[in-house]
């Protein structure tokens, strides 16, 4: 009897801890795949961690050709280069993605309301979705995520 007791304890707690300490990112990431083996330790934590890389850091900040942008983690066309603007954040910066290119959630992470968004293919996190005065809301994508495919017109 008393080593029922032991397992159920252990059972009962095991749940506990799960539910209540594991953190939703880490399950959630759970839930993503890496698809590009290629991918680098920096893409790898923003991608399935949810981090940001450094602002003014991206080299897609300074691209000015037409064609699309895509996940670098799956290849799912995200962006037309059309949307794309520079907001002086520091961050590759569009005023709209393509329809059905992202799934959003609620981030409470820095103590504030942000609407964060993930590839709508893979699951992968990409940003943050900001209201922004000029063209309604501004996608804030980290540039690591992103691979730009000109037009070859």
């Amino acid at each position: 009897m008393n080593n029922y007791k032991r397992q159920f304890f252990k059972l009962i707690t095991l749940s506990f801890v799960s539910t209540v300490f594991l953190p939703f990112k880490i399950l959630y990431s759970a839930t993503k795949k890496i698809i590009n083996q290629n991918l680098s330790n920096e893409q790898k934590n923003i991608m399935f961690n949810e981090g940001t890389e450094r602002p003014y850091s991206s080299p897609l900040n300074h691209e000015k050709r037409t064609g699309f942008f895509h996940c670098a983690n799956c290849g799912a066309k995200l962006f037309s280069s059309k949307a794309k603007f520079d907001s002086g954040t520091g961050w590759p910066s569009f005023t709209e993605s393509l329809p059905g290119a992202f799934k959003t959630k609620i981030d409470y992470s820095l103590g504030m309301k942000r609407i964060e968004y993930h590839c709508a293919k893979c699951g992968v996190h990409h940003g943050h979705v900001f209201p922004n005065g000029l063209t309604k809301k501004r996608f804030c994508n980290n540039g690591l995520c992103l691979i730009f495919i000109p037009d070859n017109n």
